[in-house]
């Protein structure tokens, strides 16, 4: 049974597997927002974050304090076997639909 992923999602996954253990909320957003897609609000990535660990796709854990007056501890995440499982499954779903796709660059002009 393939793990069904929201947009949002699956961008989240993607940024924090290519970011690795050192990932966190701001640079997830900026991840996504370099790979030429519209940045989400820091809100709507706590909220992705969080369900996606809820669903046991990702682990998170605390760092230690930042070296600065008032500072906060970062919350890292890394990718799960099923967050990995699931990003294979939603590549997967998508090869499939691109397969035989013939687009003309043109015809959108």
């Amino acid at each position: 049974m393939s793990i069904r992923l929201g947009t949002l999602e699956e961008l989240v996954l993607l940024a924090v597997a290519n970011l690795g253990r050192e990932s966190y909320a701001v640079s997830v957003q900026q991840r996504i927002e370099q790979s030429g897609m519209s940045a989400p609000t820091m809100g709507a990535i706590y909220t992705t974050l969080e369900r996606l660990e809820k669903k046991g796709m990702l682990r998170s854990r605390l760092g230690d304090v930042t070296p600065r007056p008032g500072g906060r501890r970062k919350r890292f995440y890394e990718l799960t076997g099923t967050g990995s499982a699931a990003l294979v499954d939603m590549r997967s779903a998508r090869d499939r639909l691109w397969e035989g796709l013939k687009l003309d660059k043109q015809a959108g002009s």
